[in-house]
C-alpha cells in the first residue's frame, strides 16, 4: 500500500521540476510553561494521561531510524516514568536494525551507571520492525502511545495526519513539511491533535534552553525596547552524501532512483526542502520567538557555487534572506554549507535600548550587561521531558503551530532564492506548488529525475516557479 497518492502532483510544475545541574533538577525546580516558550500547556486534560497499554507505561513507536531519530529515542527512553520502545519503522530495514542495535549499546552503557537497563526500555521483537513507505502506519497501529517522527521532513505531514487519526501523541523532528501544502495539512493536524487532547512536541529544541528562555522573556518584557533588526546564521561546512554504492552494501541490491533518492534524502527539495529549511530553521524560528511573529514577505539570491557534483542532488549551497515583519523590522538571514568559509551558527537582535547575543545568552541594556547564569542543560532531552511530563500530568502541549509557522519561514526563504522574487506570508501558505511524488512506490519515478548524464535540473532564479 503505497504511503500517499497525490494524482494532482504532476499537474503544476514543481520547484524541483523548475529546476549541569542535572536537566531532572531542572525540571523539578521549573514549570513546563516556563520551559516550552509558545507551546500551550495550561489546563489539565485526564483524557492525556491514558494510554493504550491501559497502565503509566508510555509505549513508543520510532519512525525514522537514522542517526537523529536513533538520538530522539534514545532521549524519549530517559524521561521519567515507565516508557518503552514497542516498535520500529523506517524505509529501509537495515536502517531499522542498525538503529536497534545503537539503542541497545546506548542503554547498556545507562545501565552501567546505575540506569534502567536495557530490556526494561526496549521491547522491538522482529514482528514490530516495520520497513517500506506504509511502515510509518504499521508501527502507529502495533498498540503505542506515542509515535517519534524523524524520517525526512517530506513525510511528516503524511505522518502526523495518520497519528492523530489514530489518537497517538506525537514528536516530530523540525522541519514540519518542505511546501504550503505540506504546511497547510501539518497546522490542520496540529489542530485536530489539540481537538482530541493529543500532545504534540516538534523539535526546535530552543525553546526548551533557558538561556533562551529568559534572553527572550527579557525582550517580551521590553527590556530591550523595539527590536528593530534580527540576524540569523547557519554557516558551515559541508555534511554528510550517501551514494548509489552506499544503498547497495545496506540493502545488498542496487537502488531504484526513488530508493537512491529517498537514502540520499538531504539533496533533494522534495525531501529535505533544501538546507535553508532543513537546518536553517532553528535560527529562523528564534528571531520569530523574538518578534511574536511571522515575517510577511521575504526577498534572497542563492546558488549551487561549490556543491555542484552529481551525488549531491540538487539543492543550492548557499542562501540569503531578507525577512520583513510587520512593523516594518528586518530579519536578514545566512546559511551556507561550503567548506572552508566563514563558519557561524548563531541568532542576534538590535533594539532601540540595546541587543542581544540570544546563541550566547548574552544581552546589552543600555549601559548595562547582562548574561545567562543558570547552568547548562541539554535542551533536546529537556524537550523530551517536557512532553512526557506534560502527558503525564494531563496537560495539553501543542507545538505544531510555532513549528509550521517557522517552518513556512524557511520555505518562504528559499522560494525567494530560488526564484529571485518578493514572496510574500500568503503566496508561501497559499501556494500550491506540491514538491511531493504523485505515488510513493519505490519502482516508481521521483518528482524530479536525472537527465542522460546523470546530473539534476537545478532551480534558477527569474525562471523556476515557485507560487
Amino acid at each position: 500500500m503505497p504511503l500517499n497518492e497525490n494524482p494532482q502532483a504532476n499537474a503544476v510544475p514543481s520547484e524541483s521540476e523548475s529546476a549541569a545541574t542535572t536537566r531532572r533538577d531542572f525540571v523539578k525546580h521549573s514549570s513546563v510553561a516556563a520551559l516550552t516558550g509558545a507551546a500551550v500547556v495550561t489546563g489539565l486534560n485526564p483524557a492525556l494521561g491514558v494510554h493504550v497499554s491501559g497502565d503509566d507505561e508510555i509505549k513508543v513507536a520510532l519512525i525514522g531510524c537514522g542517526s537523529r531519530g536513533r538520538g530522539a529515542a534514545l532521549q524519549a527512553l530517559r524521561t521519567a516514568g515507565k516508557v518503552k520502545l514497542w516498535a520500529m519503522a523506517d524505509a529501509f530495514g537495515s536502517k531499522v536494525r542498525s538503529c536497534l542495535e545503537g539503542l541497545q549499546n546506548d542503554l547498556l552503557e545507562d545501565a552501567g551507571k546505575g540506569e534502567v537497563p536495557v530490556a526494561e526500555r526496549i521491547d522491538v521483537p522482529e514482528e514490530r520492525q516495520f520497513a517500506g513507505f506504509d511502515a510509518y502506519q504499521q508501527a502507529i497501529d502495533s498498540g503505542v502511545d506515542l509515535v517519534v517522527l524523524t524520517t525526512p521532513p517530506a513525510f511528516r505531514p503524511i505522518e502526523i495526519e495518520a497519528a492523530v487519526e489514530a489518537g497517538k501523541h506525537v514528536f516530530m523532528e523540525k522541519p514540519l513539511a518542505v511546501d504550503g501544502p505540506g504546511v497547510r495539512r501539518v497546522m490542520a493536524a496540529g489542530k485536530k491533535a489539540t481537538e482530541k487532547g493529543l500532545a504534540v512536541g516538534v523539535g526546535l529544541q530552543r525553546h526548551h534552553d533557558p538561556k533562551y528562555i529568559e534572553a527572550i522573556d527579557r525582550i517580551h518584557n521590553g527590556d530591550l525596547g523595539d527590536v528593530l533588526l534580527t540576524r540569523a546564521y547557519w554557516n558551515g561546512g559541508s555534511i554528510w552524501v550517501r551514494t548509489r554504492s552506499d544503498f547497495e552494501r545496506a540493502e545488498g541490491h542496487a537502488p531504484t532512483e526513488m530508493e537512491y533518492q529517498v537514502f540520499n534524502w538531504y539533496y533533494f527539495n522534495w525531501l529535505s526542502g533544501d538546507h535553508i529549511v532543513e537546518q536553517h530553521i532553528h535560527n529562523l524560528d528564534v528571531s520569530n520567538w523574538v518578534k511574536n511573529a511571522a515575517p510577511v514577505e521575504a526577498n534572497g539570491m542563492g546558488g549551487r557555487q561549490v556543491r555542484t557534483g552529481k551525488g549531491t542532488g540538487h539543492i543550492f549551497d548557499h542562501h540569503a534572506v531578507e525577512y520583513r515583519y510587520a512593523d516594518g523590522s528586518t530579519m536578514l538571514s545566512q546559511c551556507r554549507q561550503q567548506p572552508g568559509c566563514w563558519s557561524q551558527v548563531a541568532e542576534y537582535a538590535a533594539a532601540t535600548n540595546g541587543s542581544a547575543a540570544l546563541h550566547r545568552g548574552q544581552m546589552q541594556i543600555g549601559d548595562k550587561k547582562w548574561k545567562y547564569k543558570g547552568a547548562p542543560i541539554d535542551p533536546y532531552q529537556q524537550e523530551h521531558d517536557d512532553l512526557f511530563a506534560a502527558i503525564r500530568a494531563g496537560k495539553p502541549y501543542n507545538e505544531a503551530q510555532y513549528g509550521a509557522e517557522s517552518t513556512l519561514t524557511a520555505i518562504m526563504g528559499r522560494m525567494a532564492t530560488y526564484s529571485g522574487k518578493l514572496v510574500s506570508w500568503e503566496d508561501a501558505l497559499n501556494s500550491e506548488v506540491d514538491l511531493s511524488p504523485s505515488v510513493y512506490d519505490f519502482a516508481a519515478n521521483p518528482p524530479v529525475m536525472p537527465d542522460a548524464s546523470g546530473a539534476y535540473p537545478v532551480p534558477t532564479p527569474g525562471k523556476s516557479r515557485v507560487v
